[in-house]
């Protein structure tokens, strides 16, 4: 892996790694809640390269090897009254974030994917840099409503219990999350969960960064009317067997963004099971398309005689 870092403004540095032709069109990939970007593996983003995309895999702030901010994460009475006083920062802090990666790396427009909590900053980021989002895939994410996608309650004791500081310990702290809520059955892969939770532990050891991650989610509240905003061709991706963000919550985002097509995906929990992969891309790549057929009628009709 060749990761590198960049400066993209307001004291944040992000570390990213790219796949690919830097002549293809970009394809940023957002990762999720307390996850580094090695959650996007890298037989995926190769994959995801070959279907002619430039792929650009980051950190967001507070978690792997970029910036990691100061502060207290939320308390458990904070996070069970969803108070926001505990936030840090905001999703739109962290949409930004992606926004300066993009300028930077003279990557705009791109097409957006992003998962779980990367898939709220990633429509974050549509709706308020446009132009800087060619296309947009959310995937197991939701509109922040407390009406939909909200977490099995019997979750709340697995993500509550503080993950062990020692690197066995911590390793298999992430399988009994990811056994929780991860695919079930024959999608489940557990060496290959934790062989992320060692390349994670050894990237990053900052217990108190997912926590000041948690508190933006919950400070942004229902972002419904912001999702109206977004004009990007969307997909919207999610499991029917996701346990902490519930189909519903897939459902209302496609609902909200106007032009959006929701895939549901049987059996798919709270991951990315490589026996999924196919599927995934190739609907990434017919979004893809479908902003790009966009773009060029757009042009046609521009240069059309008056």
């Amino acid at each position: 892996m060749s990761e590198q870092l960049c400066n993209v403004g307001r004291g944040i540095t992000l570390c990213y790694e790219t796949f690919g032709d830097p002549g293809d069109p970009p394809a940023l990939l957002v990762m999720g809640l307390g996850t580094q970007m090695v959650a996007w593996h890298e037989d995926f983003c190769t994959a995801l390269a070959q279907r002619g995309f430039h792929v650009i895999r980051f950190d967001n702030r507070d978690v792997g090897r970029s910036t990691h901010m100061s502060g207290a994460p939320p308390t458990v009475p904070q996070l069970l009254t969803r108070s926001r006083r505990a936030a840090r920062y905001s999703l739109a802090d962290m949409a930004e974030d992606a926004a300066g990666l993009l300028r930077e790396l003279s990557a705009e427009p791109a097409h957006v994917i992003g998962a779980s909590m990367g898939g709220m900053i990633a429509q974050t980021l549509a709706a308020r840099h446009p132009r800087s989002v060619r296309s947009l895939t959310s995937i197991m994410s939701n509109t922040g409503s407390l009406l939909s996608g909200q977490p099995s309650p019997r979750l709340y004791s697995t993500f509550l219990r503080k993950a062990p500081a020692d690197r066995d310990g911590f390793i298999e702290h992430m399988v009994g999350v990811f056994t929780a809520i991860g695919s079930p059955g024959e999608l489940r892969d557990v060496e290959n969960v934790r062989a992320l939770a060692a390349v994670s532990y050894d990237r990053d050891r900052d217990p108190e960064g997912p926590g000041r991650q948690l508190a933006a989610i919950i400070a942004a509240g229902n972002r419904t009317s912001e999702l109206r905003r977004i004009t990007a061709p969307t997909l919207v991706v999610h499991g029917t067997a996701d346990r902490l963000v519930r189909l519903s919550g897939g459902r209302a985002t496609a609902r909200a963004i106007p032009g959006a097509r929701l895939l549901p995906i049987e059996g798919m929990g709270h991951d990315l099971p490589r026996p999924l992969w196919p599927r995934l891309l190739d609907a990434i790549l017919a979004n893809a398309e479908r902003a790009d057929e966009g773009v060029q009628r757009d042009l046609s009709l521009r240069s059309a005689p008056a």
